[in-house]
């Protein structure tokens, strides 16, 4: 991950555009070695420099949430792409219930559950798997 975030930098010093895809690369890296600060501060910068962000952007950034233990932070998430126009995904869920799960918040996972219900949004086996081992860690069977 310093790696990308390093090579993000050198694209700005090299007069390179940084864009969407370069930032979802940098945010995706921090996802994989759960750095969440740094996925958040990714965030921050690309919309303070007027880069837009999408699906992808913020289900890795939810995912490096989860891998944090911060299910709290990955619900802020999901619930700003509502804010700011972005589609919220099978993939951007599958990842906040994931968080919910790996912290034993079993009745977000549920509510999250609902919410794709209410959203016409199709869950996988991915989704009803992390589900079902929110309630099963949480004592709720």
């Amino acid at each position: 991950w310093l790696r990308a975030l390093q090579l993000l930098s050198e694209m700005g010093s090299s007069r390179v555009e940084k864009d969407t895809i370069s930032y979802s690369a940098a945010v995706s890296a921090c996802e994989k070695c759960g750095v969440w600060w740094q996925a958040l501060h990714l965030l921050r910068e690309m919309t303070e420099s007027l880069v837009e962000s999408n699906v992808f952007t913020y289900s890795a950034a939810i995912s490096s949430c989860e891998k944090g233990g911060e299910w709290l932070r990955a619900l802020e998430l999901l619930q700003r792409m509502t804010v700011i126009r972005i589609d919220r995904g099978v993939l951007s869920f599958n990842a906040a219930i994931s968080a919910c799960e790996k912290m034993r918040e079993w009745r977000h996972a549920l509510q999250l559950l609902q919410d794709m219900v209410d959203a016409s949004i199709q869950g996988t086996s991915v989704t009803y798997s992390a589900a079902v081992s929110a309630c099963e860690k949480g004592h709720e069977w």
